[in-house]
C-alpha cells in the first residue's frame, strides 16, 4: 500500500477519535450536564458531582460542612464550603435548592 494515500485517512481518524473520546468520558462518569435542581441538605457524593465545577473533594467537602455545622438555610450558605468561591458560586446558583 501507498503510505501517502493512507495518510489522509489516518488524519480523519485521529480527528475522529480527539471528538468522540471526551463525549465518552463524560457519559461513563455521569458528568453530563444536567438541569435537575440539586438539595444541598440532602444531596449524595454522584448528585453534588453534577454540579458544575464540583468534583468528588469538593463534594466530600460539602457532605463534611453538611455533618458538622448542620442543614444549609439558604444556597449562599455554599460559600462558606473550602474550595467553592463566587465565581464557582454563580455557574451552580441555578442548579441548587435547599
Amino acid at each position: 500500500m501507498n503510505l501517502r494515500r493512507m495518510r489522509p485517512a489516518w488524519a480523519i481518524l485521529l480527528c475522529v477519535g480527539l471528538v468522540i473520546a471526551p463525549i465518552t468520558v463524560l457519559a461513563q462518569n455521569g458528568s453530563t450536564p444536567s438541569g435537575e435542581k440539586v438539595n444541598l441538605n440532602t444531596a449524595t457524593l454522584e448528585q453534588l458531582q453534577t454540579l458544575p465545577g464540583v468534583g468528588p473533594a469538593i463534594a466530600k467537602s460539602i457532605v463534611e460542612y453538611r455533618t458538622k455545622v448542620g442543614k444549609f438555610s439558604k444556597i449562599e450558605d455554599i460559600l462558606n464550603v473550602k474550595g467553592i468561591g463566587e465565581k464557582k458560586f454563580q455557574r451552580m446558583k441555578d442548579r441548587l435548592t435547599i
